[in-house]
């Protein structure tokens, strides 16, 4: 995988982060991400795998076995850093005007993102 493939892998992962976040989450997902196992949470940690498959799909050789992989692990650590958030910020009463609820979100989507830096580098790995 070149350089150039890889960033341009990052940046269609940002893009569909940023769609499956904050354009196509509704508003039964926000609110039922703080009950573990809700359906609305699985939903919206499903949502993020399965746009994940394009970006996959037109950036690295076919490896099906190891998208699929990527692809359940992105799931699992997706589901549990929204809820970790999300239960956190109920539990502790924290609201959108506190200057907390900010750093948990910029804490949030910077593991997010680190996500993304971990499938590339399985692709690097794994994938040649």
């Amino acid at each position: 995988m070149t350089v150039a493939t890889l960033l341009w892998a990052f940046a269609l992962f940002q893009l569909k982060h940023y769609l499956a976040d904050f354009h196509w989450q509704t508003a039964w997902m926000v609110s039922t991400k703080r009950i573990y196992g809700h359906p609305g949470g699985l939903a919206h940690a499903g949502l993020h795998g399965l746009l994940s498959l394009p970006v996959l799909f037109v950036t690295a050789p076919l490896m099906p076995a190891l998208f699929a992989l990527l692809i359940l692990t992105e799931i699992a650590v997706h589901y549990h850093i929204d809820w970790i958030k999300a239960h956190y910020v109920v539990q502790r009463g924290i609201r959108e005007d506190d200057p907390a609820f900010w750093r948990l979100l910029g804490l949030d989507q910077t593991a997010h993102h680190l996500t993304y830096i971990a499938i590339l580098a399985a692709l690097v790995k794994f994938g040649s």
